[in-house]
């Protein structure tokens, strides 16, 4: 699979440094939405995230976002959730171009969210490792 450097505009938006923002990243890649505003979706809709035996304490663009809140975002944008990994099943998807419909994705893998777009990566760096990346599930625009 390809592989193109891309920060989703986290630069150009006045954002320093390496930090844990891969699902604004990749939210503001595949949506072609600027940075700042995927940014502040997500922190505003972790408002309302209240903290469990599970949770720590609320989702942040900057250094995490928890399942519940991605779906949420990704919902609120018009895109639908396609599981690719059942429980007892094992993976079956992978990391692949022939293994991902063809458009604009965001991708769950393990512990990262990365854009994919027409079968190429978009992200700071290329976390396919070699195709065999396990996919859980991806977001499409819902049609």
């Amino acid at each position: 699979m390809d592989f193109v450097f891309d920060d989703g505009g986290r630069e150009a938006a006045g954002f320093k440094g390496k930090t844990g923002d891969c699902v604004c990243r990749a939210i503001a890649i595949a949506t072609e939405m600027p940075y700042k505003e995927v940014y502040d979706l997500i922190n505003e809709t972790a408002k309302s995230e209240r903290a469990s035996k599970r949770k720590r304490g609320k989702s942040s663009a900057r250094t995490g976002v928890y399942i519940g809140t991605i779906r949420k975002v990704m919902e609120r944008l018009g895109w639908k959730w396609y599981p690719t990994m059942a429980i007892g099943k094992g993976c079956t998807v992978h990391l692949r171009k022939d293994e991902l419909p063809s458009g604009r994705l965001v991708v769950s893998v393990s512990r990262h969210e990365v854009a994919v777009i027409d079968g190429v990566v978009h992200d700071t760096y290329d976390c396919t490792r070699d195709g065999s990346r396990c996919v859980y599930g991806y977001y499409a625009k819902a049609n």
